[in-house]
């Protein structure tokens, strides 16, 4: 009968425990020196291995003759164990025998001395799933259990345990196997099992494993069955992904807004009957990247890449912003729990989603909206005229238009005039008066700026008071009331030093129009305006709608950045 390969080549010692030396080699202390723990706690992701090291220190602390703290491999005990003869070591799985009447079985076993062996040992995977009946049951025994009696507990979701039992246990803390060491091993696999091995297709293999070994081997048993040289294309073809060159070019496409390249893509891997899944975690993945190279100063210390691949991710990069990219990262998210209650649509989540990457003007939330107010920000910083696009709508356009309406009217107005007047006497030298009326001409210029500064308030030229919110938090320490009238208000500086305030409606205008009023707003604005203007001097105005709608935040923005 076949054997997996992952357990075919589950260590059976120590010294076979990949990327877990700082465990392996305090447990193999312990068992040199018969210092050992009553109660162990193994933790940590998946396929890292909790479950190989606690079989291999119940075989070592069983052992007849140990070598370093592992155990032989050789003697009677530890074929026992490895044949899963022995009774004395008992692997219970807690997903299953959760209940209270499972763990007051074992509490009524552990008096009993073991049978052939010289501890008795309870290997509980996955306890965090027992019940809080059975946890309770298995406290005082795990607290104080017979001299005999080991107990090795291993969990994915340390949190899910309660306090008492951990503070109970010996904890050792499994960490992700590094990529370099991941790689290593099934390379060294492939080779005993006479598979052709790419080192480029290691590396792909122990990236998709995510820091399992058992996963890796599984993948690689997976791209062995195709029975030829297993390349990066061969693992890509089997795990149903398109591979890391296609994710950056569809990266590259977004920062371009080529939607040719993005639907082409979408489409060959929809008819190549790939997982759309699988190809939405793999741009993710390359997302996450892209933020490291963004936020980092040496980004190779977290990122397991050749160098190749992080110039080409450093160059991609570029192309963003970090509000943009955290805006990606938010759709990418929200589509791939789409995709996950949706299967029949996955084709069309993943095309919605990719144009509205594209066009940050199609993304609405509030990641996207604080993606394009950052790419504003760091325009104006940097000097780029943003003015210009937005400034048409808000000075109006007729300002020009009226000036040469306005220059051609003076010189037409008066010729008709004077065909009317001097009919009975037309002697030459009344013709030189119309030569001086041309003299304004120049002066039709300098009309021409009489038009322009004022913006619809009535001719007259407002300077917005930047934090006027600060002002209502200090009108509503005082009065929670006035401040409710004040919000939504908007505060201005006109050209006579007087204040300015535009309210949201007549109601709230009358309600703040009062003497107690006027002075709290007045001694509430001062620290803004670095003086304190008498109430008379409060203006008090409701603007018309079309006045409000032109008027945004984007014009403090831009306010903000023509002034020196």
């Amino acid at each position: 009968m076949h054997q997996a390969l992952y357990r075919k080549w589950r260590p059976q010692q120590f010294d076979d425990v990949c990327g877990q030396e700082h465990i392996t080699s305090v447990l193999r202390y312990e068992v040199m020196n018969s210092a050992l723990s009553h109660a162990y706690l193994f933790c940590g992701s998946r396929g890292t291995g909790k479950t190989t090291c606690a079989k291999i220190l119940a075989k070592a602390v069983n052992c007849e003759s140990p070598v370093n703290g592992s155990p032989c491999c050789k003697c009677a005990a530890c074929l026992s164990i490895d044949n899963g003869a022995a009774t004395d070591v008992l692997e219970m799985d807690a997903a299953s025998n959760n209940g209270v009447e499972n763990i007051r079985d074992i509490r009524d076993e552990v008096v009993y001395t073991p049978s052939a062996l010289r501890y008795r040992v309870y290997i509980v995977d996955e306890v965090h799933m027992l019940s809080q009946s059975a946890f309770n049951a298995l406290l005082k025994t795990l607290e104080e259990p017979p001299a005999h009696v080991i107990f090795i507990l291993a969990t994915t979701e340390l949190h899910k345990l309660p306090a008492t039992i951990i503070s109970r246990c010996q904890r050792f803390d499994f960490r992700r196997i590094a990529l370099p060491v991941l790689a290593g091993r099934i390379s060294y696999i492939a080779e005993q099992e006479g598979m052709e091995l790419d080192a480029a297709a290691a590396e792909r293999i122990a990236r998709m494993a995510q820091g399992g070994m058992r996963d890796a081997i599984s993948l690689l048993e997976l791209c062995g069955g195709a029975r030829r040289r297993i390349d990066v294309s061969v693992v890509d073809e089997m795990m149903g992904s398109g591979g890391r060159e296609e994710m950056l070019n569809i990266v590259q496409a977004i920062a371009k807004a080529d939607y040719d390249t993005i639907f082409h893509t979408v489409s060959e891997a929809v008819a190549s009957s790939r997982d759309l899944t699988v190809f939405w975690q793999d741009l993710i993945s390359v997302y996450r990247d892209l933020l490291v190279v963004k936020t980092t100063e040496d980004a190779t210390r977290y990122l397991d890449l050749t160098d190749a691949e992080t110039a080409r991710l450093t160059q991609l990069a570029g192309l963003f912003k970090k509000g943009t990219l955290l805006a990606h990262c938010h759709l990418l998210e929200e589509a791939l729990f789409a995709m996950g209650r949706a299967n029949a649509v996955k084709r069309m989540v993943a095309e919605l989603t990719l144009v509205r990457m594209c066009d940050p003007a199609l993304d609405t939330s509030s990641e996207g909206l604080l993606a394009r107010l950052e790419r504003l920000e760091d325009a104006i910083a940097a000097g780029v005229p943003v003015a210009p696009p937005v400034a048409p709508p808000i000075a109006p356009a007729p300002t020009v238009t009226p000036t040469p309406t306005a220059a051609p009217a003076p010189t037409a107005a008066p010729a008709p005039v004077m065909e009317e007047i001097p009919l009975p006497e037309p002697p030459p030298e009344e013709l030189a008066p119309p030569v001086p009326p041309k003299a304004p001409t120049p002066a039709a210029p300098t009309a021409t700026p009489t038009p322009t500064p004022p913006p619809p308030a009535g001719g007259r030229v407002l300077h917005r008071i930047r934090g006027f919110m600060n002002c209502v938090e200090r009108v509503r320490r005082e009065n929670a009331m006035l401040a409710s009238f004040l919000e939504g208000a908007k505060a201005f500086l006109d050209d006579h030093g007087r204040v300015v305030l535009q309210l949201v409606s007549s109601f709230a205008q009358m309600m703040v129009d009062e003497a107690g009023a006027r002075a709290l707003i007045c001694r509430s604005i001062a620290p803004e305006i670095k003086k304190t203007p008498a109430p008379n001097d409060l203006l008090l105005e409701v603007p018309n709608k079309a006045a409000a709608a032109r008027d945004t935040v984007l014009d403090d923005l831009l306010e903000a950045a023509g002034e020196p």
